[in-house]
């Protein structure tokens, strides 16, 4: 305790020291630490998490890399965007969508929706800090972060519980395909792409037939652009509503009393009188159902917003997989080729966990997901937690949320709230060694000084 009440004496000294201030400004490091959770990423995950934590008494802080909440949602969506399932299956824990709200709210909705729901439970993310390295120390007993900030300033993170809210979606997949520098025109994933406006009267080839491809060929067309959809592998076409009710709501109803199986017969056969046979325009359906096939790989059905019809109609062609591109020409496996003024990678996104996190019992190193599947990957070693990560969408990342805040809060009523938060900027990590070790006691602590550091 000695060197601990010694050191901050120093501290204070130095606090007003205007050479020792004017030095940590030109610091390229600082080291923070403190015994509450690490909440990388502040998309809908990571707020979820923050907001069950908050409701529970535990303080936290959330690490973000870009300047905003949901930078994904904000950044990264076309303007035609909207919510794939109803409102009421998108809720983040506590607080619901505005009963004015349409069923499936649009991208500004939803983002306004988070935005509020920020500023309700009174979220303050550190913006434009990279999470570029985080590993357990056994020796503290606690978590290592280390961030990069806009600036170049590099801060390490001490703390009990690190909560990975990164999320299923946090880089593009970008594929290599043969001839790429050779094409000569546009070639861009769907993170930038806003509109069909700027194609306008251009031959366009949309590469995924997920629900984004789907729907950037469907906006395309929209904007009197000429686009054709690649169709890499069979996929699953369900119409959006059933009867006036959402496809997923009454699914979820069906898996109350029916087994899986069942239930996708049912949607198949309905599916099939509303829509008619896929197949014959170059969308053939799995031979798994669409409930078992995303239990089993996480890949979700399309949900028909008008595409379909676009591409009975000829609007929207249908090509086979891309073998190699050329000068603005692309020759596909069947032999055939065409000219397109643009090419559009509607691929998706994958894990970054890792790249970062120094990990390997809890997260696969493959594809950055938990290990164990839904609903027992939430939960890790060592105060590791992870949410977003179900191939679930909202209501699994709030279901998951929940989880870990309850699980926290057990965890800190036991280890005791009033432990304190120690800013060492500068300190070498020995004396940050003997300062952890006799530091962790009944000391009053700020939280407020969290968002000041």
């Amino acid at each position: 305790m000695e060197e601990y009440h010694c050191l901050r004496e120093i501290e204070g000294k130095q606090a007003h020291d205007p050479m020792f201030l004017e030095k940590m400004t030109k610091s390229a490091s600082r080291c923070v630490c403190f015994t509450w959770p690490v909440i990388v990423g502040a998309g809908p995950s990571g707020l979820a998490v923050a907001a069950c934590l908050k409701q529970k008494g535990v303080p936290s802080v959330v690490l973000e890399r870009s300047n905003c909440i949901a930078s994904l949602w904000q950044l990264k969506t076309y303007d035609r965007l909207q919510l794939h399932l109803p409102k009421q299956f998108c809720e983040l824990p506590l607080m619901g969508f505005p009963a004015d709200f349409p069923t499936y709210p649009t991208k500004q909705q939803f983002v306004d929706y988070l935005v509020d729901y920020a500023e309700k439970f009174d979220i303050r993310p550190r913006f434009n800090e990279t999470v570029e390295w985080a590993e357990y120390d056994p020796k503290l007993g606690l978590w290592r972060v280390r961030s990069v900030g806009a600036k170049g300033v590099e801060i390490e993170y001490l703390c009990q519980w690190l909560v990975v809210a990164t999320g299923e979606n946090a880089e593009a997949v970008v594929p290599e395909i043969e001839g790429m520098e050779e094409f000569g025109g546009d070639i861009r994933h769907t993170s930038f792409y806003k509109s069909g406006e700027e194609f306008r009267g251009k031959k366009v080839l949309v590469v995924g037939c997920g629900n984004s491809g789907m729907e950037v060929c469907l906006d395309l067309c929209n904007h009197n652009a000429k686009p054709s959809l690649v169709v890499r592998d069979t996929v699953h076409v369900l119409p959006r509503a059933i009867l006036g009710k959402s496809t997923f709501g009454l699914s979820m109803s069906l898996l109350k009393w029916l087994p899986t199986r069942l239930v996708d017969c049912i949607l198949l056969l309905v599916s099939r009188f509303m829509l008619g046979n896929t197949a014959r325009f170059g969308l053939g359906r799995p031979q798994l159902g669409p409930l078992e096939l995303k239990n089993r790989s996480g890949k979700t059905p399309v949900l028909d917003v008008g595409t379909l019809a676009k591409i009975k109609s000829g609007d929207i062609k249908v090509c086979p997989a891309i073998k190699r591109l050329k000068q603005h020409t692309v020759e596909f496996v069947n032999g055939k080729t065409g000219s397109f003024d643009a090419i559009i990678l509607a691929t998706g996104y994958k894990s970054n966990v890792p790249r970062w996190l120094k990990e390997r019992e809890m997260f696969s190193e493959k594809d950055g997901f938990p290990r164990r599947p839904f609903p027992n990957g939430w939960k890790g070693e060592g105060g590791l937690y992870a949410v977003g990560f179900t191939k679930r969408g909202l209501l699994g990342a709030s279901m998951d949320a929940k989880e870990i805040a309850e699980d926290i809060k057990q965890c800190w009523e036991e280890k005791g709230k009033n432990q304190p938060l120690v800013n060492l900027s500068g300190r070498n990590l020995i004396l940050l060694n003997k300062v952890l070790n006799s530091s962790f006691v009944n000391e009053e602590t700020d939280t407020r000084r969290v968002s000041h550091l």
